[in-house]
């Protein structure tokens, strides 16, 4: 039997879909990007670590945008249930990343 777009299943699952590829997909380039940036193009460790480090980070904000993209979509769908929830919540999440990525990032520049 085909579910129609309307019916209240196909929408939780498509909810749950976008959590669950959203919140890896936006977080884990989030927490891939200050340690990219620090060891592969500020203070280079490894030989070719900046050629390295310029195809690595453009590739962490490609994929932290689509997963934000999925999250932000999984966040405010109606009706409200756990997933919006979990949606926001992992949006949180991301914010403290950046907020704590931004800081050190600053904070690098001063000691430069």
């Amino acid at each position: 039997m085909i579910r129609s777009p309307d019916d209240p299943i196909t929408r939780w699952k498509d909810r749950e879909r976008a959590f669950l590829i959203g919140a890896p997909l936006a977080i884990v380039p989030a927490l891939l990007f200050l340690p990219a940036v620090t060891f592969l193009i500020v203070f280079p460790r490894i030989a070719h670590g900046r050629a390295l480090g310029f195809i690595v980070v453009p590739a962490c904000a490609l994929v932290s945008s689509f997963g934000l993209w999925k999250l932000a979509l999984g966040a405010v769908q109606k009706p409200w249930g756990i997933f919006n929830v979990l949606s926001f919540g992992a949006l949180m999440v991301l914010l403290v990343i950046a907020g704590y990525t931004g800081l050190f990032l600053a904070l690098m520049t001063l000691k430069l």
